[in-house]
């Protein structure tokens, strides 16, 4: 009798790789993810279920270790984020995760990439092409599915959908929006790799996975419009709209920023169908009750938005140089500096409900005053690259470690204790936003906010001299707004 098989899942931060862990462990599959940070792994519903194995794809060594007794691993890691070179980034650490597999013994890789059958093909999808050949270029059988939109609640591609389609009535698009799509709802794409661990024998080879309907971009607009109760959306075609124009408008109008957008609309410049050839269903047949159709995919995508039940979602993921990460503090011996404003206030507000303030905070909810100025900030960051305030949050009410949050990321969260933000916006150095709440003796509590930020060289020193009068403003309006949300009565109810 065959052994229970063990899986590597890279990628398990990541929007596919989340939901395929879950997936996995559903059909009681022994799971073994692969990630950079594990504190950010260990804040995942699946956490103690599975074994973390931390490091980075590009290092051979943690490579090697993580795969050592693996029978399956996926790969589900991208670097479209990580600047002009992201196809060298791409095809090196396919190539090392490659040659680390055939030296463990891996008897099966798995991949998920892009269908590219149009001789009109992007960057990004021959990116994704030569990675599955990258991957296959040892002994190790390699299964490469290649996908291409992928319907699902907290996609890049369905966030691009869902607001270009509410905010723009009115569009001027490409022409190429009316070229053919094949796109694929996630629960279809979870179906046929979670399936693919379970063949009998290891397999190689390309194989398209497509969902039961083709059609345009436009078409996909329109049937959005329609499941939302929108009106039909007029589209004009127009042939001066080369992908980068269109991805700065996409990164000013959607979350998804510009260099997330730039590949995936460039993409669209070719026919991406599914080839009949490269089928699946010899070797994975469609789930008993059929794909799901478009108009499907999008209200099941729609109604995980409303009921704020995303699972996981695109910017859960971290490119390791993505150009909003770049910024470094001084180095250790130039003697790196620390500037840091703190607030401290005492409060009869209680522990609950102040943690209920701390943890509600950016996205929808705002920041407790000075919105106006954060907005801007926001713009100004969008306006050089960065991703400002349009990634909102995961979830309205909760928080967990590796969520983005506006252009801030969840370091580190102790429930009912303490919040750290690390910011991700363009700065010149790096920043930190703080919370710590305590239980006094004489029975009040006491709130702690702090900003604290580590400049690089005279330019960064200069940025915080330049921002300390809006700080000023900002920072006490900021703790002393928090405080009165948490004197609301209504907090108490929330986790009723």
């Amino acid at each position: 009798m065959e052994a229970v098989r063990r899986i590597l899942v890279t990628g398990a931060s990541g929007y596919v790789g989340g939901r395929l862990v879950t997936a996995l462990l559903e059909d009681g599959a022994s799971v073994r993810v692969f990630v950079r940070d594990q504190k950010k792994a260990q804040s995942n519903s699946w956490a103690s279920s599975v074994e973390i194995a931390t490091g980075n794809a590009s290092d051979y060594q943690s490579t090697l270790k993580a795969l050592t007794g693996i029978h399956t691993a996926y790969y589900l890691l991208h670097s479209i984020n990580a600047g002009t070179n992201f196809d060298k980034i791409e095809s090196e650490m396919a190539t090392n995760f490659a040659k680390a597999a055939q030296e463990a013994g891996v008897k099966q890789i798995i991949y998920l990439g892009g269908i590219n059958n149009d001789l009109k093909s992007s960057k990004h999808l021959n990116s994704r092409a030569n990675t599955g050949r990258s991957l296959a270029s040892t002994s190790v059988p390699v299964m490469e599915m290649r996908a291409g939109i992928i319907i699902g609640s907290g996609s890049a591609s369905f966030e691009m959908l869902r607001h270009l389609t509410h905010r723009l009535p009115v569009m001027t698009t490409p022409k190429w929006v009316m070229n053919k799509t094949h796109p694929i709802a996630v629960r279809d794409v979870l179906w046929y790799l979670k399936s693919a661990a379970k063949l009998e024998k290891p397999v190689s080879g390309i194989f398209d996975i497509g969902g039961p309907e083709v059609l345009t971009y436009a078409d996909m607009m329109q049937k959005f419009a329609k499941l939302s109760g929108l009106r039909k959306r007029l589209i004009i075609k127009v042939p001066v709209l080369t992908p980068n124009l269109s991805s700065l408008w996409i990164g000013f109008v959607t979350p998804v920023p510009t260099t997330l957008a730039r590949p995936l609309v460039g993409s669209l410049i070719s026919e991406v169908v599914a080839d009949p050839a490269k089928s699946i269903d010899h070797l994975i047949p469609k789930p008993a009750e059929g794909l799901i159709d478009v108009s499907t995919a999008i209200t099941l995508a729609l109604s995980k938005v409303s009921s704020n039940s995303v699972s996981t979602r695109w910017s859960d993921a971290t490119a390791p140089f993505a150009p909003w990460q770049k910024a470094q503090s001084d180095p250790d011996w130039a003697g790196e500096a620390l500037y840091k404003d703190t607030k401290v206030r005492v409060t009869d507000a209680s522990m609950e409900n102040l943690w209920v303030a701390i943890e509600e905070i950016g996205g929808d909810n705002g920041w407790y005053g000075a919105d106006f100025l954060w907005y801007m900030r926001g713009v100004m960051d969008r306006m050089i690259g960065g991703v400002g305030l349009r990634r909102g949050r995961r979830d309205p009410i909760h928080l967990r470690v590796g969520d983005s949050l506006d252009f801030w990321r969840v370091e580190s969260l102790i429930p009912g204790e303490s919040l750290k933000l690390y910011a991700e916006m363009i700065l010149p150095g790096k920043a930190w936003l703080e919370f710590r709440i305590k239980k006094l003796p004489n029975g009040q509590s006491e709130v702690t906010q702090e900003a604290s930020y580590s400049p690089r060289g005279l330019g960064g020193q200069l940025y915080w001299y330049a921002v300390l009068p809006l700080h000023t403003f900002v920072f006490p309006t900021m703790i002393r707004n928090l405080i009165r949300s948490a004197n609301r009565k209504d907090y108490a109810a929330r986790n009723a």
